[in-house]
């Protein structure tokens, strides 16, 4: 079961989060179900979705009051206008879900894009984040070459799809960024799709993604790293995009920095290996949250 709640973002933004559980028993507020528990915020990267935390939601609801979020741009949320694609905005939604869904003082676990705006929350506003996951992140800067290449890879895709099948195929197989068959990933990218009328196309805008993205691919990420007070766990995929060293580094430069990793992942860690990935996280999980 997945219960949809309203969260009124920056500017006004309407954005969608989702719970993956039932409310507990007696529990007369809905929209405050398990507001006596700990609570986790779940952050998708780029492109992404709340549903790919579904999985690791439904799971973490069993201890704890989980909720993803689909952040501005994305899944069922609002898309706004280019202007809005700002760091501090999605920092502003993260912020403003925590303190209206009653979950603060919170664990907030990202993906990629979502890890960047985890750890900027945490830095900016330490009472609302007692701990964070950073998942397959980079902190150093990635530079104008990789934004042309992922202007590029957009322009590559054959939309639209005729079918999903189409979909999972040309994203698990025929995409030139497929160093090998890769199922999950063909999944991955069909839950990010949605039909019309001459086929199956993104539920998001790839100009507005080319527009988040440029807000923090040419800087690094270091300082703000270094501001984070709370507990914080840095899990990277073994054939991800977050290399060991760099790992490494973020962990030391992280006042109370963790490390773990993955085997047989890639960058869509709690995507492709779910159960290691839990495997990883839930000991520190019970660390900071008690639960």
């Amino acid at each position: 079961m997945a219960r949809r709640i309203d969260v009124t973002g920056a500017g006004g933004v309407r954005l969608a989060a989702w719970e993956y559980a039932d409310p507990p028993k007696g529990d007369p507020a809905a929209a405050g179900s398990g507001r006596t528990r700990p609570g986790v915020l779940l952050l998708h990267g780029l492109m992404g979705r709340a549903a790919h935390w579904a999985s690791p939601a439904r799971r973490l609801s069993e201890r704890y009051h989980a909720v993803a979020l689909d952040q501005r741009g994305h899944g069922q949320s609002d898309k706004p206008p280019k202007a809005a694609y700002t760091r501090d905005a999605y920092i502003e939604d993260a912020e403003a879900a925590l303190e209206q869904l009653g979950l603060a003082p919170a664990v907030v676990i990202g993906h990629a894009m979502g890890a960047l705006t985890a750890w900027q929350l945490a830095a900016k506003r330490p009472d609302l984040v007692r701990g964070l996951v950073i998942c397959d992140m980079r902190a150093s800067a990635l530079g104008a070459a990789s934004q042309r290449e992922w202007a590029d890879w957009f322009r590559s895709w054959p939309v639209p799809f005729a079918t999903l099948a189409d979909v999972r195929k040309w994203f698990g197989e025929d995409d030139p960024w497929v160093e090998r068959p890769n199922p999950r990933r063909g999944a991955f990218y069909a839950e990010v799709m949605q039909e019309t009328p001459d086929g199956w196309r993104p539920v998001f805008e790839p100009d507005q993604m080319l527009k988040s993205r440029e807000t923090w691919v040419y800087d690094a990420h270091w300082e703000e790293l270094a501001l984070v007070e709370c507990p914080a766990l840095v899990v990277r995929g073994l054939d991800g995009e977050l290399g060991r060293a760099e790992a490494q580094e973020m962990v030391r430069v992280l006042p109370r920095g963790e490390y773990a990793e993955v085997a047989d992942a890639g960058h869509l860690v709690h995507y492709d290996q779910p159960e290691a990935w839990r495997g990883a996280v839930e000991p520190f999980l019970e660390s900071v949250l008690g639960a």
